[in-house]
């Protein structure tokens, strides 16, 4: 009997510290305050009728959409027209490469940073081809390009790695078959080819850089010519990479195609 008066008042205690255990979590769960709305936590909360804004919030329609400038950038490559500062690249003094220093450089300063070092080496090819050929390189220099445009005119604008658009003329890096005037010329610079206005997803920027390079007046001058017609090519194929444009240009972002 004492036993069992022993056994029934355990279990009285054991339920009675249950019920008492239970009763203080639902009073500490209760007296919890809700977080505290802000308009400043990225949340849409309290009386807010959008993210941190609305209700007791400024007035959504106020909020500033000023770009967060804040933090570190840094310029990692100018694309405009791509390999320029690659296939035109000199010695710098200070600098380990070219393309890496002109990539970081400011538009307004890349002309007087990079034109003379551009025009030397487009001259130094000239030779270099002339030697190969065994001609004297004074008389293989550079010459004027389809688009008119001596060594340092060519090279001054190619050193500034900014596309220019032209509003009132179609947006291309070189359309050489372009005649405005319908006078049947194409292949020679007078007045009315359209250029370096922009670029089109279809443009071939390598081969066009390359013929205004050595392309010379007519656009064909170092063209891999069989000049003496033996089947043999005498002249160096400089004016095109091989490399046409295969792609598909789409109706919608990102426009170009996957690669081939």
């Amino acid at each position: 009997m004492k036993y069992n008066r022993i056994q029934y008042l355990f279990w009285s205690f054991a339920l009675i510290a249950c019920f008492t255990s239970c009763s203080n979590d639902d009073d500490v769960q209760a007296m919890m305050p809700e977080p505290m709305a802000t308009c400043d936590d990225n949340i849409m909360n309290g009386d807010e009728t959008g993210v941190d804004c609305g209700g007791s919030c400024i007035p959504c329609e106020t909020m500033s959409m000023d770009p967060d400038f804040s933090g570190t950038f840094a310029q990692v490559d100018f694309m405009g027209r791509p390999g320029i500062n690659t296939t035109l690249s000199f010695d710098m003094d200070g600098q380990p490469s070219v393309k890496d220093a002109h990539n970081v450089a400011i538009p307004s300063e890349m002309v007087l940073g990079f034109q003379a070092g551009f025009q030397a080496r487009l001259e130094q090819y000239h030779d270099v081809y002339a030697n190969k050929l065994g001609l004297d390189p004074n008389d293989v220099d550079y010459e004027s390009n389809i688009l008119g445009l001596d060594a340092a005119t060519l090279t001054t604008v190619l050193a500034a790695d900014v596309l220019e658009v032209a509003p009132n003329l179609p947006t291309t890096y070189f359309d050489p078959g372009t005649d405005n005037n319908n006078d049947g010329i194409l292949l020679v610079p007078d007045g009315d080819e359209v250029a370096l206005t922009g670029r089109k997803l279809t443009d071939d920027i390598i081969d066009v850089s390359l013929i205004l390079f050595f392309g010379g007046a007519q656009g064909d001058r170092f063209s891999g010519q069989d000049l003496d017609m033996d089947g043999t090519s005498d002249l160096p194929r400089l004016t095109s990479d091989g490399v046409g444009f295969t792609g598909e240009v789409l109706s919608e972002f990102p426009y170009i195609s996957n690669p081939e």
